[in-house]
């Protein structure tokens, strides 16, 4: 079997226990390769975005997907637009700022410009090209995007179904989780390099919440209230935050007060790699890059309701960075957790699911906040994906 490259599919066996998972996945190059044209350039579609990122015309960032470099702007016109990032001329990078505002793009090689939305404005010594030469050939290549409550996702692939069936049953969730009829701004960025495999990072889970992290101990959000979801394409946890006891253990216990929400917390993914997150007063989205087998980058997105006050705003500014950031009170665990599986996995031993497991051979369906379980159905999906076969099937 080939993967859509035409190359051959990297051999893999699943376990027939269905919570088991061969960590071999998170540390073969053969793997990650196969993912790269399966999953990131096959397909499915990535969030790489949020219109609040980009809220004015010439507004523009770049972003990577699988090895594709991206380039998405908000042309004069007030259009979205996702292009590859590469010059139809001789496929030089066009911009390389990670963000900024422009009427246009140049090519540093030859100094082909393009308006900023993505059509050719001109190029030096352009009477001496070619007679079949034509500007309306050669603007930016743009990709496919969807607009879901401003989160803008692409696909690579033709194949890949409408947003609308793609999202399907997910749909309520995102919209709790970052839809907000006055829009969001963006506050800022933290960025982050984590020493690990894409899947370690979604492989994350609710039953190590209040264990491993202690901010979750300290200040008493150990309550479990709340349910897991589960789609092949969205899913996610939403539960109920207590508003914990931080006398004795914050300097400023206002650093986590509930200003403007309710005790809901919600975390909403969609497969592959994109992580949103309403907790307290904090608007996330987790941006995220498959570097390499080893690395994923994690670019941290926090967002305010667009008619917040100031001092609303840099609340939730300040519990962003200090709560639910890469180094925050809260998460900061992780990234050695996340290392620590990636190193081990080298000895290519088998995962095991345990907490909220009533049946080992049976698809778990019913999940509560602290389950383990869900990420069952998940890996699941993903080995159909892949094509790996399990235990006992024909191969």
């Amino acid at each position: 079997m080939n993967d859509m490259s035409g190359k051959p599919k990297p051999a893999l066996v699943w376990p027939a226990d269905l919570g088991d998972v061969p960590t071999e996945v998170f540390v073969r190059e053969d793997i990650f390769e196969a993912e790269l044209e399966t999953i990131f350039h096959g397909p499915y579609w990535h969030t790489v975005a949020h219109e609040a990122e980009i809220p004015d015309p010439g507004d523009f960032k770049t972003f990577d997907l699988g090895r594709y470099p991206l380039l998405i702007a908000r042309g004069d016109d007030g259009q979205v637009r996702v292009f590859v990032n590469s010059c139809p001329h001789r496929q030089s990078q066009v911009e390389t700022a990670p963000c900024g505002h422009a009427r246009g793009f140049v090519c540093p090689y030859h100094r082909w410009t393009f308006r900023n939305d993505g059509s050719l404005l001109g190029a030096p010594g352009i009477d001496d090209f070619s007679p079949k030469f034509s500007k309306s050939d050669y603007g930016l290549k743009q990709l496919r995007t969807a607009n879901v409550f401003g989160l803008i996702l692409v696909t690579l692939s033709d194949e890949a179904p409408a947003i609308e069936d793609y999202l399907a049953d997910g749909m309520d969730n995102i919209e709790k989780t970052v839809g907000h009829r006055q829009g969001l701004k963006l506050l800022g960025y933290q960025k982050v390099r984590y020493a690990c495999n894409w899947k370690v990072v979604m492989d994350n889970d609710g039953y190590h919440a209040p264990l491993l992290h202690t901010g979750f101990r300290l200040l008493g959000w150990q309550s479990g209230k709340g349910a897991q979801f589960y789609t092949p394409t969205v899913a996610g946890v939403a539960s109920e935050l207590s508003p914990g006891n931080p006398a004795g253990t914050l300097r400023d216990p206002s650093l986590v007060e509930f200003k403007d929400s309710s005790w809901n917390s919600y975390v909403t993914g969609i497969f592959p790699m994109t992580i949103m997150v309403k907790h307290l007063d904090v608007f996330s989205v987790r941006f995220a890059i498959a570097r390499s087998v080893d690395c994923t980058e994690i670019h941290y997105a926090y967002f305010a309701k667009a008619d917040d006050s100031e001092e609303l705003a840099s609340h939730r500014a300040r519990q962003a960075s200090n709560l639910l950031g890469p180094c925050g009170m809260i998460s900061m665990e992780d990234a050695a957790i996340f290392a620590r599986i990636q190193i081990a996995s080298k000895a290519r031993g088998t995962a095991i699911m345990q907490k909220g497991v009533k049946d080992l051979r049976k698809m778990p369906t019913a999940f509560l906040q602290n389950d383990e379980s869900p990420n069952i159905p998940r890996w699941h999906d993903y080995r159909k994906v892949m094509g790996f076969p399990m235990e006992g099937e024909e191969q």
